[in-house]
């Protein structure tokens, strides 16, 4: 039976794959060309994704060692090397980089995905081999997205990658939602996904939750998947919304683009 841990390392090998077929495709002009990420450029998106595989791959290898996790002087130094790096540079060292990531995940047997712990040094305690994945997988997927939509406006986050971000996205909602720029108005949203068939109840309080369909509603907002998670993670500005997102009641796409503003 696939677990949770099974998907979240499949999904991660099928974007590394992708991603890395797309990135040595790129042209020089392309990697210095915006991305959907503010301020960056694709290169940029592409060294955040290789300097955070190194990191995370540094975080596996202490915990397999018994060693503690890397301390945010090793990270610092992660970055700052990419950082320097040239935008071919960063298109040359990102595929093997992130290759040694998903095949440090792929070699964990089923039982080191139930009883293996991984400290990966911003959580409260270690985490098993699945939750590790899938904190990855939201970053690497959303970051993917970055890269593809400032070459399509009409990207889409990869399927594999959305069904799994799914199951956490609320998880997001503790250090991204910011139900002040609400300025003290409260509601609660209906979300249908039309492609999912799935209800949520969206409740636009301080903190922000999500949770099950209310019996009542202030309003609807009906959108596929894809979008309602972009949404979530700041990623649903005008030029990125599919014409079939609807919302009715007394909050605004606009309101919700300001709760989530993303990172």
């Amino acid at each position: 039976m696939s677990t949770r841990a099974d998907q979240a390392i499949a999904a991660l090998r099928k974007g590394h794959d992708d991603l890395s077929a797309l990135v040595a495709g790129l042209t020089a002009e392309q990697l210095t060309g915006p991305s959907a990420a503010d301020e960056w450029d694709l290169s940029q998106v592409i060294s955040h994704l290789g300097s955070g595989a190194e990191i995370n791959l540094e975080a596996v290898q202490a915990s397999l060692e018994g060693r503690p996790a890397p301390e945010f002087e090793f990270n610092k130094g992660v970055w700052a090397r990419w950082d320097a790096m040239s935008p071919q540079e960063r298109q040359a060292a990102f595929p093997p980089a992130n290759e040694r990531l998903v095949r440090a995940y792929e070699a964990f047997t089923p039982e080191q995905h139930e009883s293996h712990k991984i400290d990966i040094g911003w959580m409260p305690e270690p985490v098993d081999v699945g939750t590790s994945a899938l904190l990855r997988l939201t970053e690497f997927g959303y970051h993917d997205w970055d890269i593809r939509a400032g070459l399509d406006p009409a990207a889409t986050l990869a399927p594999e990658a959305a069904a799994q971000i799914a199951d956490r996205v609320e998880g997001l909602f503790g250090w991204i939602a910011k139900p002040a720029n609400l300025d003290g108005r409260t509601a609660t949203l209906l979300v249908r996904l039309t492609d999912t068939g799935e209800t949520l109840g969206l409740n636009l309080v301080d903190p922000v939750t999500l949770g099950a369909a209310p019996a009542t509603a202030d309003g609807e907002l009906s959108l596929t998947l894809d979008a309602w998670l972009r949404l979530a993670a700041g990623r649903l500005k005008p030029a990125y919304t599919p014409a079939d997102v609807a919302i009715t009641g007394p909050i605004s796409l606009d309101d919700l683009r300001a709760v989530f503003p993303g990172y």
